[in-house]
């Protein structure tokens, strides 16, 4: 059978149903795709967790230095050259991580619901764990990047929370409240309603 060009596809008419059809195929393949990134995303922060773990554990009953961590990256890199992320300073995030979280209840909900990225920041920008953890329930509540996570880290959102008196818990519906709490200390910067 002969292949129509693209065009000659287009000009065809097409049956009842077909565009709601297409629409709902269209929808189904994001969502799996969406759902299949956000696995492998889980898989990696877990993995990247344990190996942390595993150095750190390493390093306290057996005294390793950090030079086995510059051998390790290069083996690693070695066996598997065809990924990244083991980079000397990278298994060093790693090990930061599993000593920050030794808790892997924890690090399962919801440091394994935001990226890689997201936690590097997490350890780079905060000490306290309290803060840590709700930066990283807030992130992957809200789909924030990175660098929004960084600006909220860096206007101390955490701190700012809670600070005013607002009525948006019982004027609003949750979304749009917590929203509307978020943005209400920028009004105190902006006292004529604008930002």
């Amino acid at each position: 059978m002969k292949r129509q060009p693209a065009d000659e596809l287009t000009a065809l008419h097409l049956p009842a149903g077909y565009d709601e059809l297409l629409r709902d195929l269209k929808q189904r393949i994001q969502t799996a795709r969406v759902r299949a990134a956000l696995a492998v995303n889980r898989e990696l922060v877990m993995l990247y967790w344990s190996i942390g773990r595993d150095i750190l554990s390493k390093q306290q009953t057996q005294g390793w230095g950090t030079k086995v961590i510059d051998r390790l990256s290069v083996d690693l890199r070695r066996e598997f050259p065809e990924m990244h992320g083991f980079s000397p300073r990278n298994l060093k995030y790693m090990r930061a991580l599993a000593e920050a979280w030794p808790d892997e209840a924890i690090v399962q909900e919801p440091l394994a619901q935001i990226t890689w990225y997201h936690n590097i920041a997490l350890l780079e920008k905060l000490t306290n764990l309290e803060e840590r953890l709700w930066y990283a329930r807030q992130t992957a509540e809200h789909g924030w990047s990175r660098n929004v996570l960084v600006l909220q880290i860096e206007s101390k959102l955490f701190q700012r929370q809670g600070k005013a008196i607002t009525n948006f818990e019982r004027a609003l519906p949750s979304p749009q409240s917590n929203l509307a709490k978020q943005l209400a200390p920028y009004e105190q910067l902006a006292p004529y309603g604008g930002l």
